[in-house]
């Protein structure tokens, strides 16, 4: 069986083959702790060492919660953390700068994990890393394994844990649908709404959107349902018409922005039958 796909993905499975490293790619929700699932609390439970990316003084609370979550469901003395500087991403490089920028930031991570899991990892213990939200949407850990695989140098198996993502909280904090009745639904990135609006979905959700391209469409009869810090004490929540609400949803991310130093959002943009 390949090397990522080790089973159905429960990690008691995958652990039963003996002197392979194993690795569990773990979703742990949007932030809130209760959003853990019972899959997820087993395979943190099943796990010998934590690799955590540390990113800076400005979003040490990423790496707390993910201690609290480890204090809370895992007893004490059964595991290890290991932490390692998450490399800087030129966040400059737009348009055709823009996927090299990326792809160079994704090698350096795969370097990083590498070293990690060769010489941090037994070759009978498991590993893991903790995913904000799901592994499968907008998340890089599943292709980097991927490429350090690829390279030979080290093996193991993986896994998978899915969570409950920031696009699952952001509705059902606004108490809303993902979708309509017969009408799809698209996720995207800020950097293709600026470029315009999907043609064939009125319901669109938008992630990495550090420019608040919503604002391009304040003049037509969208609906927005935006959210920060989602299922974190921090949680900010804002809705209605984009004309109306884009001035606070700037105000609010402004202001939360200098406060914490970073943010982290997503938004439903939901246009009105006959706005085409």
């Amino acid at each position: 069986m390949p090397p990522g796909q080790p089973g159905r993905g429960v990690a008691g499975d995958v652990r039963q083959t003996r002197g392979v490293r194993t690795i569990h790619v773990i979703g742990i929700g949007a932030g809130d702790p209760e959003q853990l699932t019972l899959q997820a609390v087993g395979a943190l439970r099943s796990t010998d060492v934590f690799f955590v990316l540390d990113k800076g003084e400005a979003k040490a609370d990423l790496v707390r919660l993910r201690r609290e979550m480890l204090e809370t469901h895992v007893p004490e003395g059964t595991y290890r953390i290991v932490e390692a500087r998450d490399p800087e991403r030129d966040r400059s490089a737009g348009g055709a700068a823009y996927s090299p920028a990326v792809g160079d930031w994704r090698s350096a991570r795969a370097g990083i994990y590498e070293r990690l899991i060769a010489e941090e990892l037994g070759e009978d213990e498991s590993g893991a890393f903790l995913v904000w939200g799901d592994p499968a949407l907008y998340d890089s850990t599943l292709g980097i394994l991927e490429e350090i695989l690829e390279r030979g140098s080290v093996t193991f198996a993986y896994d998978v844990v899915p969570g409950i993502s920031s696009v699952s909280s952001l509705v059902a904090r606004h108490r809303t649908g993902l979708n309509r009745v017969a009408r799809p639904v698209q996720i995207t990135t800020g950097r293709r709404l600026a470029e315009g609006f999907p043609e064939d979905a009125d319901d669109v959700v938008v992630m990495l959107d550090a420019h608040q391209a919503f604002r391009r469409y304040a003049d037509q009869d969208i609906d927005i349902y935006w959210g920060a810090y989602l299922g974190t004490p921090d949680e900010i929540l804002a809705s209605g018409p984009i004309a109306e609400a884009a001035p606070r949803i700037e105000r609010l991310r402004a202001e939360a922005r200098e406060r914490k130093g970073w943010i982290m959002d997503t938004y439903l943009l939901r246009r009105n039958p006959g706005d085409r």
